[in-house]
């Protein structure tokens, strides 16, 4: 397995997040001592090389799991020292591009695609079995993401149904789930879909809250519920769309109010530029990077405990942010679909070609 490419190099002189980042800053203790290496991606061997990870929930350091290409599903409770293979039996022809996970034992996947590709299984003893909890039996949908509040409950959205987008909700941890009605969802364009690139097209914060990003029409949108899905508001990003490949693809909340929109233009011939933009005020208004990430990002997490730092990743390096989403800058040249942090400064990363890292110091 290849290594990932530059260490990060310079997030020990930009990142200032108090002693809960004090593993990031590569500061020594005492003059006499030598510097720790920067924090950079270590490369996890997961042994499925055949298999794309979109799917990622990083439960802590030492505890990760993985969905995929091919029915995959992974788990570490050992810091990505070794995977165990915990795909739901007969799942080999579903497409995983997202997994919650609420510790090391209970977690949640999707599967994507029209129809009954479209599922949800669910499992409550680390993947040695899994119970089907949702198939999709309407032809019109298509489910790209999910998220949860809390350990209870939690949201899945389709691409628009009847010029709506789909909500499905459960309350029960993933056991049952219901179609929300449309009333409170606003008219979708023409042409507008969400992107299942990393599990970030659906993301919660707080009890109540919840975003959605869209792209493939003539204007890239996030949509916020305050109400867990039941009526929502739509604003424009000024992240390029007009085009089925472009738009928004992944979002970060670290508060009801502050969060990220990264994506772009998925094709790698095409350029992505106003590649990420942010809000303050809960997704009602959104402001451009003055210094974008160079390329398409498909996946985007804040640092743990830190109000201004971000990772944003895609196929062609990793970009950090040290204030707030206003400029960014490349850390790192490898390839990863999806990011994910913890509080206990765990930090994944996982894409292509089974590739799976977690941030190092």
């Amino acid at each position: 397995m290849r290594r990932a490419g530059r260490t990060f190099r310079t997030v020990a002189a930009g990142v200032v997040c108090g002693a809960a980042l004090a593993a990031l800053t590569a500061v020594p203790a005492r003059a006499d001592e030598p510097a720790r290496a920067a924090p950079h991606w270590e490369i996890k061997d997961s042994g499925t090389p055949e298999a794309r990870f979109r799917g990622l929930a990083a439960v802590s350091r030492h505890t990760a799991w993985l969905a995929g290409s091919k029915g995959t599903v992974l788990r570490t409770t050992d810091g990505g020292d070794s995977w165990r293979n915990v795909s739901p039996p007969g799942a080999a022809g579903l497409e995983f591009r997202d997994v919650e996970a609420f510790d090391a034992r209970r977690a949640v996947v999707l599967a994507i695609g029209e129809g009954e590709a479209s599922r949800v299984y669910r499992t409550q003893d680390g993947g040695m079995t899994w119970t089907e909890s949702f198939r999709n039996t309407d032809a019109r949908a298509f489910y790209d993401c999910l998220t949860f509040f809390d350990r209870r409950h939690g949201l899945a959205m389709s691409d628009p149904v009847d010029g709506r987008f789909r909500i499905l909700s459960t309350s029960d941890g993933g056991r049952s789930w219901k179609v929300l009605p449309s009333a409170g969802m606003p008219a979708a364009q023409e042409g507008e879909a969400g992107f299942a690139a990393s599990g970030q097209c659906l993301v919660a914060s707080g009890p109540r809250d919840v975003w959605l990003a869209t792209g493939g029409a003539a204007h890239a949108r996030v949509l916020h519920s305050a109400d867990r899905g039941l009526t929502w508001t739509a604003a424009d990003t000024p992240i390029p769309a007009g085009d089925p490949a472009r738009g928004v693809f992944a979002l970060a909340f670290r508060d009801r109010t502050h969060g990220l929109a990264v994506g772009g233009d998925y094709r790698p011939d095409q350029a992505s530029p106003r590649a990420a933009a942010r809000t303050a005020d809960a997704g009602r208004g959104w402001t451009p990077a003055a210094a974008p990430p160079p390329a398409y990002r498909s996946g985007v997490a804040w640092l743990p405990h830190s109000r201004t730092a971000a990772l944003a990743v895609g196929p062609t390096g990793t970009d950090l942010t040290t204030d707030g989403g206003r400029t960014w800058r490349t850390v790192d040249t490898g390839s990863y679909d999806t990011v994910d942090c913890t509080p206990d400064l765990g930090c994944w990363a996982a894409g292509e070609k089974g590739r799976v890292a977690r941030l190092e110091s």
